[in-house]
């Protein structure tokens, strides 16, 4: 099948169109139109290698949703008509331990990505959600929940639970106390998801400024790192802080705030941190430590959570061919808090 993209042909390329081939369905494959696709700051990374490990052309795009067109002969869990959702992986092992207890971000031989990963029978490098088109095996399609709404849902597939499996996986629930650092797009759905788990929020900002937008999205307090005083004053008063920060940073600051046996966890830089001081750690048995994603079952159970609850990042819709300005405004944080690619407009 031909479709067609944005990509970038090497790392200093600006995104533009390309026309491309999708795989010919295998039988445990699902052929979806994409309607929407999220802009991740991951996409950024990967189309300026960042990282160090970006293949071109890539076609970036891994919070995807779309309709159902076509399904493999083996596929008993979708129909042609279906809203569905992909995320950040598209295929895995599926036989490892982590593979079989819901883990596929972490699978042994490693999750094959929605782009930028070789395909494991073909090796074909995976082309992402920046096109009209996608195929992928059934496993890794996601059901949208009834009534949430499509155009805005995509950040979910990324950005939602890359915070809410952490909250997850350190207990948060009613009672908790979470802090959450940095109010972009994972944050700002670390504030929503946390409050919707019935935790006491608060945002960790160096701005005052950010005070009514953190209020805006059901903060509870908020708390100006630069101001020691407060800072002492919110001494052991967490048990978990999600720290979405991109970028090279100082968490020694955070560690104090921690309660006996509390977590920092990390989901927005990849790569370097400032050096750490131990002695919070050792002095109140808290840990840092860092998430990935979610497993298939866990990004469901996101989306149903969320389309019980009615929760869905903010958004501001583009155009495909806005995609290189919209890169440029994220780098300067520029949008609140998520770009979403309306599909339509590629074919336009």
């Amino acid at each position: 099948m031909q479709t067609l993209g944005y990509a970038a042909k090497t790392s200093g390329s600006a995104l533009e169109p390309m026309a491309f081939d999708r795989r010919d369905l295998r039988p445990e494959d699902v052929a979806i139109e994409i309607l929407y696709c999220g802009v991740c700051h991951s996409d950024l990374h990967t189309v300026r290698n960042d990282w160090g490990f970006s293949t071109y052309p890539v076609v970036p795009g891994h919070e995807i949703i779309g309709r159902v067109t076509e399904v493999g002969s083996a596929v008993t869990d979708f129909l042609v008509g279906d809203h569905v959702g992909v995320g950040c992986m598209v295929d895995s092992c599926q036989h490892c331990d982590q593979c079989h207890g819901g883990e596929e971000q972490y699978c042994r031989e490693g999750m094959t990505q929605t782009y930028g990963s070789p395909d494991r029978v073909t090796g074909d490098i995976t082309k992402g959600g920046y096109s009209k088109h996608v195929v992928v095996r059934q496993e890794f399609v996601l059901n949208i929940p009834d009534g949430l709404d499509l155009s805005r849902a995509a950040p979910l597939l990324c950005a939602g639970i890359t915070t809410y499996s952490p909250l997850r996986t350190f207990g948060v629930g009613p009672g908790s106390r979470v802090g959450v650092v940095g109010m972009g797009g994972l944050g700002h759905m670390a504030i929503k998801l946390a409050v919707a788990l019935g935790a006491h929020v608060t945002v960790i900002s160096r701005s005052p400024s950010k005070q009514g937008d953190a209020e805006d999205l059901g903060a509870h307090a908020f708390l100006v790192s630069a101001d020691e005083g407060a800072m002492e004053e919110a001494a052991n008063g967490f048990d978990v802080i999600i720290d979405t920060v991109p970028v090279k940073h100082d968490i020694n600051p955070y560690m104090p705030l921690l309660d006996i046996d509390g977590t920092l966890c990390l989901v927005g830089q990849v790569g370097p941190l400032d050096e750490p001081m131990t002695v919070p750690m050792i002095m109140g048995r808290r840990r840092v430590a860092g998430s990935l994603i979610g497993g298939i079952t866990e990004t469901q159970e996101m989306l149903d959570f969320c389309g019980r609850m009615d929760i869905l990042p903010e958004c501001e819709m583009i155009r495909m061919d806005e995609i290189n300005e919209a890169f440029e405004r994220m780098e300067k944080s520029d949008v609140r808090y998520r770009f979403v690619i309306d599909m339509a407009s590629l074919s336009a």
